[in-house]
């Protein structure tokens, strides 16, 4: 382990030289580019090879790219595949796409102004909403590679937490098909009549090379189980001045520091109230909000498998906030109750997105901290025989898991194939005191000072992590559920906000996917100042996993701590440790780290590490040789169209080519008895969808 010395060298730095945020990773165009080729600053190495894919939030159709002008996440929007090709020798080309599913079309056809303008879509929080669609499906987060028996090349899906994936044709980026049929997915939300439900699965399914199978899941949550909601969004648009004036009043109450005590003291209590609450509306509305989960498998060819999972006494799996990944080991199946919040809490927290004086009394009220634990579920492979095929509608079949708790939250993990003695190894990264769901609103202010308002270019930007990050390697039973042994590693200069990752997948020797990780690259996100809001440090400063005291984590953000990108070598024969590292520039942000393997590669970590860097009004791609991070970029790729924000996963592909896979789901059929039902209530809503959808899938 590394020790935490750097402290002191923060504390003697000049107070006045706090960084700046890039403006840069604030802003992205919606322009689609094809082949561009990229400026190449430094050494290019003549070993790299193949196509590497990356995906970002770009704004909506009524945004025309990012920031929102009304202060918006900027998690919120569709996604822009980027592909980079290193296919050339001496060169690398850029191509860009959105991602296009039906949802897309049905969302520019509802624009202000328009024909149909009345069934528009809405941003709530990180997803974008229509009282009369459903629920935007936004791809914009992650992809997963994918190779089965019957294919020719590899195939790449693009994900979200709120929808189906989608799989792309590698060569055009356009979007081919849904993975399933609206039919095989069940909604979160049973009643609701809307062509375009509200699914929840992980951004991050898993694809087993060995047995040709793919995992994903599709889950919901009880009405009961939304403790921080308002359920009457479905019956109004704009809310009246005196429910208004009571929500201002009932948060300048709960403001006062001795009556938030005690309506803190009395929370459970109010919890068991606003359960019978949210079982009165369900039956008022005809609504069926029950919480489930469904592991699903796919072949890449036919139709999906499902199980339903419960507990050992019986109950359903009850998810408090999403299962953003899941992992596979050659005998379970590892899925995570993880550290962000999206779906149909995000409409609720957030019901008037045009009214910002009313979102700003419901944060206040009902936005807290995380949940200071991950939980996991595992369910046993050998017990996925014979599931359902929802397709077929046949009978449920039920999976009881394990359940495993880690005293720490979590966005990401990924586990070892291998399991000798049915022991899991889990390896995660915590994001400590960090809201990943919320942003910087308009009305924020500093932490510092409460009459200092937050910079405005930063409005929509994710918050400050309130507590250095921790790395943790743990080694759990998958048959009992309990946790063997654990390490949990933080550093003072490299674990601020360690959000992102990637890691070597293939044995250069065998080929073959690797059965143990040792080697994991990370980028942290720093410490930066002007992410510090009060509303944040208020909400994190009762922390119960504090290991670095809010006053110091205060102290260190006024002067900042760069962003980093660094190894951690994982070897479960070895102490965690932090192997290698790279500190950026001061004022320098980084993100969505990939490995790329090398041509004729000797070892696992033989390659280079790509990622996203911004700085002042500029964004570009660094190139790092995987084994000696800490030499610094062997090369930069810019380009005066290039402009991207925020950025999330990665994906990289050995080739690309047409896509020659069969399966496709036909849009038409997919969406006809949604829109059927939808139009009972709303006549036009069929004529939206011949018009403005169906056309461009027929």
């Amino acid at each position: 382990m590394m020790p935490q010395k750097r402290y002191i060298d923060y504390k003697n730095k000049d107070i006045n030289s706090c960084p700046k945020v890039p403006e840069s990773i604030m802003t992205a165009s919606r322009c689609e580019h094809t082949a561009i080729q990229m400026k190449i600053d430094g050494y290019l190495p003549a070993d790299l090879h193949g196509h590497v894919f990356m995906v970002a939030p770009t704004g909506t159709v009524e945004s025309g790219g990012l920031p929102f002008t009304d202060g918006d996440s900027l998690l919120c929007g569709d996604g822009m595949i980027y592909r980079l090709d290193f296919d050339c020798p001496n060169e690398v080309r850029l191509t860009t796409r959105i991602a296009k599913p039906p949802d897309y079309y049905a969302d520019k056809a509802t624009r202000l102004g328009s024909k149909y303008e009345k069934y528009r879509f809405r941003n709530h929080g990180i997803i974008r909403f229509s009282l009369s669609l459903g629920i935007r499906n936004q791809l914009n987060t992650a992809f997963l590679p994918m190779k089965f028996s019957q294919d020719s090349q590899e195939r790449l899906l693009v994900t979200y937490d709120a929808g189906r994936p989608y799989e792309i044709d590698t060569q055009t980026l356009e979007v081919v098909t849904s993975i399933g049929t609206n039919q095989e997915w069940q909604s979160e939300l049973n009643g609701y009549n809307a062509p375009f439900p509200a699914f929840l699965s992980t951004a991050h399914p898993a694809f087993d090379a060995h047995t040709q199978k793919m995992f994903t899941v599709n889950y919901g949550r009880s009405l009961a189980n939304f403790i921080d909601t308002i359920p009457f969004i479905y019956n109004l648009e704009q809310l009246p001045q005196e429910i208004d004036e009571f929500l201002t009043a009932l948060g300048s109450f709960l403001g006062m520091n001795f009556l938030k005590d005690i309506f803190d003291l009395f929370s459970q209590p109010l919890q068991t109230f606003l359960k019978v609450y949210f079982r009165l509306i369900e039956k008022l509305t005809n609504l069926k909000i029950e919480n489930f989960v469904y592991l699903i498998s796919w072949d890449g060819s036919g139709a999906l498998e499902r199980w339903k999972l419960v507990l050992p006494d019986g109950s359903p799996v009850a998810i408090d906030q999403s299962m953003h990944q899941i992992g596979v080991t050659r005998d379970y199946v590892v899925l995570m109750d993880t550290s962000f919040t999206t779906g149909l809490e995000q409409v609720l927290n957030n019901p008037f997105p045009q009214n910002k004086k009313v979102e700003t009394q419901l944060r206040n009220l009902l936005e807290g901290a995380v949940p200071p634990d991950s939980i996991l579920y595992i369910v046993r492979r050998a017990d996925l025989k014979a599931g359902q095929f929802p397709a077929c509608d046949n009978q449920e079949v039920e999976v009881v898991v394990k359940k495993a708790v880690l005293p720490l939250e979590t966005a990401h993990f990924l586990v070892d194939y291998d399991n000798p003695k049915g022991n899991i190894t889990l390896h995660a990264g915590h994001i400590c005191g960090m809201n990943v769901a919320e942003w910087v609103r308009k009305y924020d202010v500093s932490a510092y000072n409460p009459q200092n308002p937050v910079p405005s270019y930063l409005y929509g930007m994710e918050n400050s992590e309130t507590d250095i990050g921790r790395l943790g390697r743990y080694i759990i039973n998958g048959e009992i559920g309990n946790v063997l042994s654990s390490q949990v590693i933080s550093d003072a200069e490299c674990t601020w906000g360690v959000e992102l990752f990637a890691y070597p997948e293939q044995d250069p020797q065998t080929k073959k996917p690797l059965e143990r990780l040792e080697d994991i690259y990370l980028c942290s996100f720093g410490l930066w100042k002007d992410l510090m809001t009060e509303f944040i440090a208020d909400r994190y400063k009762n922390y119960r996993n504090r290991q670095v005291p809010l006053a110091k984590v205060l102290n260190l953000a006024n002067k900042g701590i760069p962003a980093y990108l660094f190894r951690l070598h994982t070897s479960s024969k070895e102490a965690l440790a932090i192997a290698d590292r790279y500190e950026f520039p001061t004022g320098y942000m980084a993100l969505s780290p990939q490995f790329i393997p090398r041509r004729n590669a000797e070892k696992s970590t033989d390659g280079y590490i790509i990622c996203t860097v911004w700085y002042e009004n500029k964004n570009e791609f660094w190139l790092f040789d995987a084994n000696n991070l800490s030499n610094g970029p062997q090369c930069k790729l810019s380009h005066p169209s290039l402009n991207f924000a925020l950025t999330l996963h990665t994906a990289w592909l050995p080739s690309i080519g047409n896509r020659q896979a069969s399966y496709r789901i036909n849009v038409r059929e997919d969406y006809k008895e949604l829109v059927r039902a939808a139009s009972q209530k709303h006549p036009d809503i069929k004529d939206l969808f011949e018009q403005e959808v169906y056309p461009n899938f027929d």
